[in-house]
């Protein structure tokens, strides 16, 4: 009797283990940038359940793909967030990205004579629509008094805005990391403005709602794991570095240029992130790109603060 109570309870604990692991977590990524630091810091080598990641180029068709259910949760910038739950998509921040601002810019090619942002005023700037470099635009317009009709913004896919730059299409393309350090490094390109000081500087892990009530022990798992790579990334820059670049197929030194400097940490979704996410809507709806108005806390998941805080060390 005791030998089929044993049997019985070791079944109960195989089934309970061989269900956890066909779980499957879809995580949609952004060049990357979260697989490549987990990998580098190990974390990912016993994890219980299927992480299936997804590539995007950029931020706007992650958030379309998790509209349309084909991720459950992503990392992006607060303003391709901001532009997707004002279109509706369900989809929830539940962690904040901190990072130093010097990454996102608007880039010039070495040898334009545009020095300043004053510079660009009636050219053309190329940018993704919804973007963090959307963002900036729009901040240094309104740092300066200036409006949207004293630049001509071109909306292009970071691909397309790469070609139109190289070309001289356009004076100036107004991007973001990896992008910013690789144009930097390889083509000496320059910085006319950063977003330090003008923009909060934030990005999300994102999920739907149905992930969160449905695959909460995962994503709370994710982002403890997402933290702890985050802290073990500060000091293994040059480790990090080396994978991420082996996984873009993108030399080093651009990661090196990126990363030493970027300083990427997790953090729990605090009054300081909604007060920011706050900040970020409401410069949208002011230059009328989002009609209604949204409030930061209704858009945000504040219950995953101890999953983070746990991986971070706290």
């Amino acid at each position: 009797m005791i030998r089929l109570v044993a049997l019985a309870a070791s079944l109960l604990v195989a089934a309970t283990v061989s269900a956890a692991a066909q779980v499957t977590l879809r995580v949609g990524d952004q060049k990357g940038n979260a697989q490549a630091v987990m990998e580098a810091a190990g974390v990912l080598k016993d994890v219980p359940y299927k992480i299936e990641w997804k590539e995007f180029p950029a931020a706007a068709p992650l958030l379309e793909a998790l509209g349309a259910g084909a991720i459950e949760a992503g990392l992006v910038g607060d303003a391709p967030f901001t532009f997707a739950a004002a279109a509706n998509i369900p989809v929830k921040a539940i962690g904040a990205i901190r990072q130093s601002q010097e990454g996102l810019a608007i880039l010039v090619p070495k040898d334009s004579p545009i020095n300043s942002f004053d510079d660009l005023k009636g050219k053309k700037i190329a940018t993704g629509r919804g973007s963090i470099g959307h963002q900036l635009i729009l901040a240094a317009l309104e740092s300066k008094a200036l409006s949207v009709d004293d630049v001509q913004i071109v909306f292009l896919a970071p691909s397309d805005a790469k070609v139109a730059y190289t070309r001289g299409s356009v004076d100036a393309w107004s991007t973001w990391e990896p992008y910013v350090s690789q144009e930097e490094v390889l083509f000496a390109s320059r910085r006319v403005i950063t977003a330090e000081g003008l923009t909060p500087g934030l990005s999300f892990v994102v999920a739907r709602p149905d992930a969160i009530s449905e695959k909460r022990p995962q994503l709370e798992d994710f982002l403890r794991r997402q933290a702890a790579a985050r802290v073990w990334s500060q000091s293994n820059v040059e480790g990090y570095a080396q994978t991420w670049g082996k996984l873009m197929n993108i030399p080093p030194e651009v990661a090196l240029n990126w990363l030493r400097r970027a300083r990427i940490r997790v953090a729990p979704v605090d009054d300081s992130v909604v007060a920011g996410e706050q900040q970020t809507i409401d410069l949208y709806h002011r230059a009328g790109l989002i009609k209604q108005k949204l409030y930061a806390a209704d858009i945000v998941d504040r219950s995953f603060a101890d999953a983070i805080t746990k991986g971070a060390g706290g």
